[in-house]
């Protein structure tokens, strides 16, 4: 099956790599009390983006710097990566003092590292890999001992200025508050990501001064300060859209939009029929094999895998299910975690699945819910179904056997199972196993009185009349 998650740029980097990833930041215009780098793009949180990228450039050690105020960014870094993947900054003060917190953190490493940030959900291994290009051979005199990468930006607004001399040579980066006229001309700007040996990082740091309109520690300063002890600095440079922040909800909806982009164009690339692209949405582990196809609004959810020849129809929305080959879903299907939908099997209009194992060639065409245990193969599941799965503190399961047929508007109270081949009769309540090709009917016998419904509606007549001559 094609999966649009980046693969590992490089499998054997020729010096140890390390990440420090900044994820201290307020955050304050999302105006949310979900912290910043914990939204998501893709169904994934913005700071595991940052982790992935970190993981694709094989980077051995992963620090992620965080404040203060926000716990749960500490919390969820570790969970992650470990009790020892965080360091805190506080107070913050600025991207300088930022990544001189894992300083200690990283005392032992002997390698490069390359920082990095966590509200840059579009940062990909490809786009950072050139700076390991450029860092080669620096221990020999042949490659920069400081890389930076940058972008041209369409608007440069506050970027950072890089001031380049032929052959992308990094000068020095001003930061746009502490920009004359002439450096705000310039169009080649700073996206914040630069590689450097730990030991010379962490030495350049350590002499970043705060004069500046901020009085903020930036790790920009590490450009002009290596450039003065005639080191080689030099830069690289990204595409914007692929150094994108995101520091408000209108900058996460664009993210996504250019996220969703580039997965819908991998995945037709790769033989996914997608009448309307624009119209679906995916997840950053979709997995949709070549051959299937994809009709106009469906919501793929986390977790979600299908198989070549089916066919998901409109306005359907899946989430953490497994799809078998030649099955069709929908339209307006919901397809919950756990459900297993098997080969040419049909999960139709309005039919929620959660839990449910749903053998090959099975049937639920239309208004049902299939919750906790398995319909077995080539079974008919009627319209208005109900797997009564809960008793209001315990869920219990139900089994369909293999060519069983429930009749519509059958209830099936939990545990309990209809065997193969058998039948329920339409409307029945089942609360017990029914043996293999049997009949159940579990529902009230049905009783007729003879002219009572003429004698009904002459009583109503008769008194609509009355009132009517009053």
């Amino acid at each position: 099956m094609t999966n649009a998650v980046s693969s590992p740029a490089r499998a054997n980097p020729t010096r140890p790599r390390a990440a420090v990833i900044l994820a201290a930041g307020q955050g304050t215009r999302m105006k949310s009390p979900t912290p910043k780098v914990l939204h998501r793009i893709g169904g994934r949180t913005l700071l595991d983006h940052a982790i992935d990228t970190a993981q694709a450039l094989d980077c051995e050690r992963i620090v992620v710097v965080v404040g203060a105020h926000s716990p749960q960014v500490g919390e969820h870094a570790r969970k992650r990566l470990g009790e020892g993947a965080t360091v805190l900054q506080d107070p913050p003060q600025g991207t300088g003092h930022a990544v001189l917190a894992a300083r200690e953190a990283l005392a032992d490493f002997d390698g490069d590292v390359v920082v990095t940030f966590a509200d840059c959900p579009l940062l990909s291994a490809p786009v950072i890999e050139p700076l390991f290009d450029l860092r080669a051979g620096s221990s020999r005199g042949g490659g920069a001992d400081v890389a930076v990468l940058g972008f041209e930006a369409a608007n440069p607004g506050a970027y950072g200025r890089l001031i380049l001399a032929p052959g992308h040579v990094l000068l020095r980066i001003v930061e746009a508050k502490d920009a004359d006229d002439t450096v705000k001309q310039v169009r080649h700007c700073n996206s914040g990501v630069l590689a450097a040996d730990r030991a010379l990082l962490f030495d350049l740091l350590a002499n970043v001064g705060n004069d500046n309109a901020n009085k903020e520690y930036y790790l920009t300063d590490v450009v002009g300060l290596a450039h003065d002890r005639s080191l080689s600095t030099r830069a690289a440079f990204a595409p914007e859209a692929s150094v994108q922040g995101v520091n408000s909800q209108a900058e996460l909806a664009a993210a996504e939009a250019v996220w969703q982009a580039a997965r819908r164009s991998a995945f037709l690339v790769e033989g996914v029929t997608m009448p309307a692209p624009d119209t679906v949405h995916l997840s950053w582990d979709t997995r949709l094999a070549a051959g299937v196809t994809v009709e106009p609004f469906v919501v793929f959810g986390p977790g979600v895998s299908v198989a070549t020849g089916a066919v998901i129809k409109a306005f359907s929305h899946l989430e953490g299910a497994a799809v078998g080959e030649g099955a069709l879903i929908g339209p307006y299907a919901r397809l919950r975690p756990g459900a297993e939908i098997g080969p040419d099997a049909h999960i139709g209009n309005f039919v929620e699945v959660k839990k449910v194992k749903v053998g090959a060639g099975a049937k639920a065409n239309h208004l049902s819910y299939l919750g906790d245990g398995s319909v077995g193969p080539k079974a008919n599941v009627g319209a208005g179904t109900i797997f009564c799965n809960y008793d209001g503190f315990d869920k219990f399961e139900t089994h369909v056997g293999a060519g069983a047929f429930i009749g519509s508007n059958t209830a099936l109270v939990a545990p309990v199972r209809v065997g193969d081949g058998a039948m329920t009769g339409s409307g029945s309540v089942i609360t017990r196993d029914v043996a293999d090709g049997a009949l159940a009917l579990g529902r009230g016998v049905q009783s007729d009185k003879p002219g009572w419904a003429t004698r009904f509606r002459a009583m109503k007549a008769a008194k609509t009349a009355r009132k009517d001559t009053k």
